[in-house]
């Protein structure tokens, strides 16, 4: 891959990084230097990614937490093989739509999250999105035992000491981390009112307000969660005195949980998914997550050519094809054991060419419906090591904090994927007892001619799959380096024929864009468009990395 390192078209303070022994890209500095950690140890990439996640769940609590499900996309450089992890969680056995939909009918407790996924139709109500039943069994804890156990060089407990340390003995909180908790203790204070949500507020707001920029945050509990996880291999988590504790706090404010349903829960190897975009392989997990509406958008995309990034064409056509892969996505993507085609159909080479038909170059916005085709505040982080070893991980709350709920004296804070199961029994991705829901949180990997190139993601709800096609298409189509692939100022497909777009946006662009008919919205929060990191290892082994201009990330490399 040919760029120029000293090109910036696009506002930047930072040239690409480069490294030769390892490199970690994260959100935090604190995370990031807690990979690095793991690197000196002498562990590996697998170990550095563990060890940062774990980080993460500490010093970036308004985005991810102990309670969070978890992908991974693992190059094992002596094998030449891409590896996939689901750690993603199911429904507890003991739920149903229709003890959901009773508990809604006497309460009158709904909400939906905002995002493209379309409303369930009529008169169905939709899952709550705080409180104890949008929480499912969190993945991430088995997610880095499995990573650690088959791959890593270092044992848990060494691999998570670093994130204890920041638990038990404080760190200074971010300014962008100061942003996002205030922004999420002035929405709990408005919604979660009741009982089940006071460990929250002792735990994160113990004085009653966020935290500010520079104070220390210290999370005992958390600390002493992250030791029992590592000395026990995340057993603790799942058949021990956690699961134990989490199961006693469903019981005891009106959830659903079981023993069994921590018990019994495995992570998930997966065989990645991929399609070859102009000669490189992009790589995604495979449903239940949403990976595949990027590969679906790139699959379509590749049957044009762009002459120029910043032309209204260019942009016409990218959110054309984001519309069509999402349309199709939200309609058939959920558990893989419940979805009614596979999945392979639709990364169909034909299919990319047929839905491409649809899309007019010169002509007007327009909505899609799915097709069925023919037979025949999430955290993201990468790492890499001196041995060719990479790592492209991804774990996450889902909204925020979560569900608001944290089990009490444990500090685990609990997502709440459950948001985005329907209740409506017709729908594939309805709510059942053990199925996971459609899933937003995706790692990227690139591929050429069967080497590895790198990790890259982009975090942040919906818009991850449309980060992924403009980091793609920006290094891919047009040359630009890491940095500059995640400087460029971004884009989102909002719903219908809305999209929104960053300040630094071109307005000529957008304005050519509104004739078009697409509906166009500036935006002056960037947070909304979400958070990446990129590494990418040159020909000679010479690691490459970019880091997000939007948040308070953070390159460690040696």
């Amino acid at each position: 891959m040919n760029f120029d390192p000293t090109y910036l078209p696009y506002p930047s303070t930072r040239y690409p990084v480069y490294a030769r022994h390892g490199m970690v890209a994260t959100s935090s500095p604190q995370a990031s230097a807690a990979g690095l950690a793991a690197l000196r140890a002498g562990g590996n990439a697998v170990d550095a990614a563990v060890a940062t996640a774990a980080a993460l769940t500490v010093v970036e609590p308004t985005a991810n937490g102990i309670g969070s499900d978890a992908f991974a996309l693992v190059w094992i450089e002596k094998e030449k093989r891409l590896y996939g992890l689901n750690a993603s969680g199911w429904a507890p056995a003991d739920i149903s739509i229709d003890k959901v939909r009773a508990r809604l009918a006497r309460t009158g407790a709904s909400g939906a999250a905002a995002s493209p996924r379309p409303a369930n139709g009529g008169d169905t109500p939709s899952m709550p999105v705080l409180g104890w039943v949008p929480t499912m069994v969190p993945g991430a804890p088995k997610g880095w035992a499995e990573l650690v156990s088959r791959f890593g060089a270092l044992p848990l407990a060494q691999v998570v000491a670093p994130a204890v340390d920041y638990a038990r003995n404080g760190y200074p909180v971010s300014a962008n981390l100061a942003r996002m908790w205030r922004r999420a203790f002035e929405k709990y204070r408005k919604t979660c009112t009741g009982p089940e949500f006071d460990e929250w507020y002792r735990t994160f707001v113990p004085e009653g307000r966020a935290p500010g920029a520079g104070e220390i945050v210290r999370l005992p509990d958390h600390a002493r969660t992250l030791e029992l996880i590592g000395a026990s291999n995340a057993d603790a988590f799942y058949r021990g005195e956690l699961a134990d504790r989490i199961v006693a706090d469903s019981a005891a404010f009106g959830g659903y949980f079981s023993k069994s349903d921590f018990e019994e829960y495995r992570a998930a190897w997966v065989e990645p998914i991929s399609v070859n975009y102009r000669g490189y392989t992009v790589c995604e997990i495979p449903p239940n997550g949403q990976g595949i509406v990027a590969l679906m958008a790139l699959n379509i995309l590749k049957e044009f050519r762009f002459s120029q990034r910043d032309s209204s064409e260019t942009f016409h056509l990218q959110w054309e094809a984001m519309k069509i892969a999402f349309a199709d996505g939200m309609a058939h993507v959920t558990d893989p054991a419940s979805m009614r085609l596979p999945y392979a159909d639709l990364l169909q080479p034909g299919y990319g060419a047929l839905r491409a038909r649809e899309i007019d170059p010169s002509g007007q916005a327009r909505l899609y419906s799915p097709q069925v085709p023919p037979k025949s505040g999430t955290v993201y982080l990468c790492a890499a090591d001196g041995e060719g070893n990479m790592v492209s991980y991804i774990q996450s709350n889902y909204m925020g904090f979560g569900s608001g709920i944290v089990v009490r004296g444990t500090g685990i804070s609990l997502q709440n994927r459950g948001a985005d199961f329907s209740l409506d029994s017709s729908h594939p991705n309805s709510l059942a007892p053990r199925k996971k829901t459609y899933h937003t949180i995706i790692p990227g990997f690139l591929l050429k001619d069967g080497e590895a190139l790198g990790p890259f993601g982009v975090m942040g709800g919906y818009m991850q799959p449309q980060g992924h096609v403009q980091v793609v298409t920006n290094m891919v189509d047009f040359g630009l380096n890491p940095q500059q692939a995640l400087d460029a100022p971004r884009w989102q497909w909002m719903r219908g024929m809305k999209f929104s777009v960053e300040r630094a946006f071109p307005r000529d662009i957008a304005e050519a864009l509104a004739a078009r008919g697409h509906e166009i919205e500036v935006s002056e929060d960037a947070s909304p468009f979400g958070r990446g990191q990129i590494i990418l290892k040159l020909p000679n082994g010479t690691l490459v990395g970019g880091t997000e201009g939007r948040t308070d990330s953070n390159i460690a490399c040696w």
